[in-house]
């Protein structure tokens, strides 16, 4: 039987749920020893009489269109059972907030080809697109996509769903990392690459830190990681896909 492309490795994974589960099972199948350890948790909104007042104006009808740009947006959905109006388009960042909105029985119209916020606001530039938009997103989200959209004219409102809180790893997974035991780290976010390096003060020189795509990689190296791997999408599948490839070079 041939050898697994990551066999041997393990793998930290710093995000838990669904994704965790599903890039952890994708790990094991090339071989690797995944470790999840979540890093990063979501709370609800500080100004929540704010975002009850937006999802009450979505589902009046009062946006011509609502960018989805995380899975955790949906949760907040499902929890204020919001109803999206068919007057109301959905553009979803990322396949992953696709697949969640539609697992939620929301519909999709529309999603960027690089799965980014950069993307999306780069396909809308000279199109058609007007009318209010709403952008509910994290505390700490970058501010590339509302800038982006108020930067062509589109008349947007950016509504706090949710607050982005860092998680503890335990001890064992500490002291892990720090001996080069866990020979590779996923970053999901600029979020988790943050976490990243405030929990782990210095990594060893030959751990390899894979980036989910341009502009994570981006906010790893702000974060004061040295990045080796970055994925092309902003996918799992891309991610292990370019993890597979690096530890190929040797």
């Amino acid at each position: 039987m041939a050898p697994k492309p990551l066999g041997g490795l393990r793998v930290l994974v710093p995000r838990g749920g669904k994704w965790g589960d599903g890039i952890a099972a994708t790990l094991r199948s090339t071989g690797a020893t995944p470790v999840i350890a979540p890093m990063i948790n979501f709370a609800s909104a500080d100004d929540g009489a704010a975002l009850a007042n937006a999802l009450h104006e979505l589902q009046d009808g009062q946006y011509d269109w609502i960018v989805v740009t995380s899975a955790t947006t949906v949760d907040v959905f499902i929890g204020h059972r919001v109803t999206i109006p068919e007057t109301t388009r959905v553009a979803a960042v990322g396949e992953t907030t696709g697949a969640a909105l539609m697992l939620a029985g929301y519909r999709v119209d529309f999603t960027p080809n690089d799965n980014s916020a950069r993307g999306l606001v780069a396909e809308w530039k000279g199109s058609e697109i007007s009318g209010r938009v709403l952008v509910p997103q994290s505390d700490v989200a970058e501010p590339t996509l509302v800038s982006g959209l108020d930067e062509l004219g589109i008349e947007v409102q950016y509504v706090s769903a949710y607050r982005t809180v860092g998680v503890p790893v335990a001890d064992g997974v500490r002291a892990d990392v720090a001996s080069g035991r866990i020979g590779a780290i996923l970053v999901s976010s600029g979020s988790v690459a943050r976490q990243i390096a405030a929990q782990f003060s210095t990594l060893p020189d030959d751990t390899i830190v894979a980036c989910i795509g341009p502009r994570t990689a981006f906010d790893a190296r702000a974060a004061g990681l040295t990045v080796d791997v970055i994925a092309e999408e902003r996918s799992a599948d891309s991610l292990v896909a370019a993890l597979i490839e690096h530890v190929a070079r040797g």
